[in-house]
């Protein structure tokens, strides 16, 4: 095979968190007074970590305001905990591609934004019958995607070039990524991104099924 690897991203790649997310999110806007958004906006709010996040969602003449983002970021990992697999599930079609993935030999991994707690606790939980190794997300003293360094960690765990590994995730930032690494950057048109963005950030291949990823291992 041409790629002996796969890298996922987790939110829109993996797993449909939206609702979860925006309806966490949302709880602590309320908290906060502040007026909260639409589910659909969120697609475009997550994908760059926590803080971003914050950044995104709370009103203008609060973003500058570090005080008010770091309390934004505590109050949405409580609200976070409390229900990030009240709606989350595996895409539709991602069990056929897990078990062909491994049916196969290809080794896989996770590389999120979302904190490394709720990474750790997600992919076990939710998506069980595969491995994945590593499991990354945002990790103190790690800096976050678009930087290809953590990306080039799981190559060297598994011993294997980075020219071997396809990159597959839903938004700009994971195609950034992994031109950067120097992995084929794969789009998954499912995700909450638009397929514009994943071709003007550098996406190599659109696939719009998890099982159209199979044939490109050969290509």
């Amino acid at each position: 095979m041409k790629y002996e690897a796969v890298i996922f991203d987790l939110d829109g790649t993996l797993l449909d968190t939206l609702e979860d997310l925006a309806d966490s999110m949302n709880a602590v806007l309320q908290q906060l007074n502040f007026p909260t958004h639409p589910t659909e906006q969120y697609r475009y709010f997550v994908g760059d970590g926590m803080r971003q996040l914050a950044r995104r969602v709370l009103p203008a003449d609060a973003i500058d305001d570090e005080s008010m983002v770091e309390i934004t970021v505590k109050l949405m990992s409580a609200e976070y905990n409390k229900r990030w697999n009240v709606k989350t599930k595996p895409y539709s079609g991602l069990a056929e591609l897990l078990d062909r993935l491994t049916a196969i030999g290809v080794k896989m991994a996770v590389l999120s934004n979302k904190p490394d707690a709720f990474t750790k606790i997600m992919v076990p939980a939710l998506l069980s019958r595969w491995s994945f190794h590593p499991i990354l997300g945002a990790r103190n003293g790690a800096p976050i995607k678009p930087d290809p360094q953590s990306a080039l960690d799981i190559a060297g765990i598994w011993g294997i070039n980075p020219d071997k590994v396809l990159y597959v995730g839903d938004t700009g930032t994971d195609m950034l990524t992994a031109n950067a690494a120097g992995m084929e950057a794969v789009g998954a048109a499912w995700g909450f991104r638009t397929v514009e963005e994943l071709l003007t950030t550098g996406a190599r291949s659109i696939v719009h099924h998890p099982i159209d990823i199979v044939p490109l291992l050969e290509s």
